[in-house]
């Protein structure tokens, strides 16, 4: 298949779509970065790119923390407004309805409508020319009982979780298509997930009858 050639951008996509939390009191504030992700799990490194304009960007650098909450389908539409709109101009929370808790670890906020909360310090920071990244260890994890299942597995696939592709954004809702190492998996070892599935689908089955 052709292919056409592209001038260098940022086309790596899709990406998460997430609302990180910043500053406290008066001055707590929520921007949504698409610029995050992974680099290290021992210990558990993340980090968020923000640009230097940004009002989080100095909230963030004046406390050296930042709270990622993952977002969701339902909270779609305010995960766009407070990516849209300025914190020096309006309260994005109020202006959302989103909820703010306190962390345990660090002094910005959670949201509390998001499924899953993690608490960050900054470590490091790299300087660019549009953007600065705040690298940051994962220092605390919250997750909503809801998402755990009866062997207390976490189940974020259950969670609704939304991504950011090309300037829109999209519900993660579809059937896994394979977990990690399925290329290789033994034929004994499928039989047993499988397995594992219809006795988790059944008992969820009797749940929904018992409700």
């Amino acid at each position: 298949m052709a292919k056409i050639e592209l001038k260098p951008g940022t086309m790596l996509n899709p990406v998460p779509a997430v609302m990180v939390t910043c500053g406290n009191g008066d001055d707590a504030n929520i921007i949504t970065i698409a610029w995050t992700g992974i680099i290290n799990s021992e210990p558990p490194i993340t980090y968020v790119s923000v640009r230097k304009s940004r009002h989080s960007h100095k909230l963030i650098s004046d406390s050296g923390e930042f709270v990622i909450n993952l977002t969701t389908e339902e909270l779609a539409k305010a995960t766009d407004y407070c990516g849209v709109k300025s914190g020096r101009d309006v309260n994005k929370a109020a202006e959302t309805g989103l909820n703010f808790e306190p962390a345990e670890a660090v002094t910005c906020p959670m949201i509390k409508e998001s499924p899953v909360n993690l608490e960050c310090r900054v470590i490091e920071v790299k300087e660019y020319n549009t953007h600065d990244m705040f690298i940051a260890e994962i220092i605390k994890v919250h997750a909503e009982e809801s998402l755990f299942d009866n062997n207390n597995r976490i189940r974020l696939d259950k969670a609704g979780l939304i991504a950011y592709n090309h300037g829109e954004y999209f519900g993660l809702k579809r059937q896994p298509l394979g977990k990690f190492g399925f290329s290789i998996m033994k034929e004994k070892t499928k039989k047993r997930i499988n397995r594992e599935k219809a006795k988790h689908a059944r008992a969820a089955a009797r749940s929904r009858k018992r409700k």
